[in-house]
């Protein structure tokens, strides 16, 4: 495929020689000694919580890690590629509400994430599950962590997002992940079994928590998505470019870490920037601005030859409708479009990521489907020109009897759920003209039929047995 891009090679050029500046005279605020020590001892120039990174250290270590890597799940089956020609979509992480028709909108709890790991399972577009599908406010903070991964683990076989809050959250999630897999924990470094994302603090910082996971992740040779939202207007310059400088500067100081605690340790380039709405300062997320820093973070993804992150289906709307619709199909199109690998908060995020909402969740699923084929392109060989088949049929006639058609059909369009595509007659009696209504009863079904993998008794045994431990 050929990926829709904006910068000139110039410019990446110019975006990476500004970041190597900016990196080594302005410098980065780390705040977690340890991390310090390590960049300190490696070459870096430090001065208080201030790490000034010199541009040899930067371009030697950020050519460490690999292109892509294959991140394992329970079920081989599940196993995903992370990095080349591949787009992987991921639901929606971190809202601490959630909305439906029924109940409208609250604080989730651990049942809604279940729901939400069910509704991941099913999906034949999702390839992943996130962290926090949704913040379930029943659990207490500090077991939180270990009740969703167990859920995850014990709901779906795919792969899935670790916990991301400090040393406890990524020792807790090496733990589990060690149980699930059957295996000593030392061995973790074999094969990359669980990825999370330790963020930057913009502008141009690192808070002691994300430092702690960043690092227990690399020691245990697990992939990291090293992640940047800058906030052009706000916390990063008003013009993209210059925001693009902010979230570059954070990612490879987070990737020049990783490689100087565990060298060739697998991490994901990921920039999730936008623009402030300058009539409020709020996060613009539905903004086209959010659109053009996925493409720039593909971008300069390719130039580091590091596998990708950006974003989804996101919106600033507070409900399911016309806003929410055509703000998150033109995220999840761009990120197709310009090659991004993972695409997170890819289904059911409404009002800037602050709420889940059940319909929305399934609607969005549909569209990462219809993204998909859009990527998928069109094969061009002497089969699928259908010559034979033109000729066959001749002027006049129809294909729908074809046995070229039947050959092909299944495969070659995109078959929806949802979207309505009957006359409109049919649908005028039809009780499902309201395509929420149809996505409520669709959500429902789905979870009520769900049959979750099996988990083998012992293995299920042990991981509830840590998890009431904590």
């Amino acid at each position: 495929m050929t990926y829709f891009e904006i910068l000139s090679e110039s410019d990446v050029a110019r975006v990476h020689e500004a970041t190597l500046h900016v990196m080594e005279t302005v410098g980065l605020d780390m705040l977690y000694p340890p991390a310090r020590d390590l960049l300190s001892r490696a070459g870096a120039k430090v001065d208080g919580h201030r790490v000034f990174f010199p541009q040899k250290l930067v371009e030697t270590l950020i050519a460490k890690p690999p292109a892509r890597f294959r991140l394992h799940a329970r079920n081989p089956e599940n196993d995903v590629m992370v990095g080349g020609d591949h787009s992987l979509f991921l639901p929606a992480n971190c809202p601490p509400f959630v909305s439906d028709l029924d109940h409208g909108r609250r604080y989730g709890t651990l049942a809604d994430f279940e729901n939400f790991v069910k509704l991941t399972g099913h999906s034949n577009h999702l390839d992943m599950s996130s962290n926090i599908l949704i913040e379930p406010s029943d659990i207490p903070i500090a077991q939180r962590n270990v009740k969703m991964l167990f859920a995850t683990m014990k709901y779906t076989d795919k792969c899935f997002m670790g916990g991301a809050m400090g040393r406890a959250g990524a020792e807790e999630t090496m733990n589990m992940v060690a149980r699930l897999f059957g295996i000593d924990k030392a061995n973790l470094p074999e094969k990359a079994r669980v990825i999370s994302i330790p963020c930057s603090l913009t502008p141009l910082k690192y808070d002691q928590s994300m430092l702690e996971c960043l690092i227990g992740y690399a020691q245990a040779g697990q992939p990291v998505i090293v992640n940047s939202l800058g906030i052009a207007g706000a916390t990063a310059p008003v013009t993209l470019a210059g925001t693009l400088v902010v979230e570059n500067a954070e990612i490879l100081a987070g990737i020049v870490l990783t490689q100087l605690i565990r060298e060739g340790t697998p991490v994901v380039y990921g920039g999730a920037s936008t623009c402030a709405d300058m009539r409020t300062g709020a996060l613009a997320v539905g903004a086209p601005e959010m659109a053009l820093n996925n493409i720039m973070t593909a971008q300069m993804a390719r130039f580091y030859n590091l596998p990708s992150r950006a974003v989804g289906a996101l919106t600033e709307a507070k409900q399911v409708g016309n806003q929410s619709a055509y703000e998150s199909m033109m995220n999840l199109t761009s990120a197709v479009s310009c090659g991004l690998n993972m695409v997170l908060h890819a289904a059911g995020a409404l009002e800037s990521i602050n709420c889940m909402s059940y319909e929305k969740f399934v609607i969005d699923d549909e569209m990462c489907g219809m993204a998909r084929r859009i990527k998928q392109g069109v094969t061009v060989t002497p089969e699928t020109l259908g010559i034979d088949a033109i000729g066959q049929v001749g002027p006049g006639g129809h294909y729908l009897a074809s046995p070229h058609t039947f050959r092909h059909f299944k495969t070659e369009f995109f078959r929806p759920r949802l979207s309505d595509r009957s006359g409109y007659e049919k649908w005028a009696k039809s009780d499902d003209r309201d395509l929420a209504v149809k996505a409520n009863n669709t959500w429902k079904k789905i979870v009520q039929e769900y049959i979750p993998p099996e988990l083998p008794p012992a293995i299920e045994k042990d991981l509830d047995a840590y998890v009431r431990s904590i």
